[in-house]
């Protein structure tokens, strides 16, 4: 299982790059100021970043419980990065609706394009984070099982 400084870094790391990635990207593809997007794109990492603390402790911790390891397999990822992301538009969609004076069904429409933007950037942040940062193996069972999957 991670540790709290491990969940720490990839919450970081996972916020900043999509932020970087995020804000310049929307600004063109909503056709909205830079500044808009940006602040969309802090309040959301900021809120993002809070949820995916919280979210991956509780995904590895219900891993744990129902198979005995958190190491996932591409349907769990799949399942991890949908159930992230539902999560993040229930949260998000008002706040978006009042800062930029639309209604909630544009708020949600445009929220749907930045969740599809996201739910990719998950998939694929996560792969290369495992690959990057290995989950530590504790017992002689998750070794054997984390050998096999490299």
């Amino acid at each position: 299982m991670r540790s709290f400084g491990d969940r720490v870094r990839h919450a970081v790391l996972f916020e900043l790059i999509g932020l970087a990635t995020f804000t310049p990207l929307a600004a063109i593809v909503f056709n909205q100021p830079i500044a808009h997007m940006g602040v969309i794109g802090v309040v959301g990492a900021t809120v993002a970043t809070l949820w995916n603390f919280i979210y991956n402790l509780g995904f590895d911790r219900a891993l744990m419980r129902l198979r005995g390891r958190v190491q996932k397999t591409i349907g769990i990822r799949i399942v991890h990065a949908v159930l992230f992301e539902a999560g993040l538009v229930v949260i998000l969609i008002p706040f978006i609706a009042w800062y930029l004076e639309i209604t909630l069904v544009a708020a949600l429409l445009m929220d749907i394009a930045v969740v599809t933007f996201y739910l990719v950037y998950a998939f694929v942040f996560n792969i290369a984070y495992d690959w990057v940062f290995p989950i530590k193996a504790t017992s002689q069972d998750e070794r054997a099982i984390a050998a096999a999957a490299r």
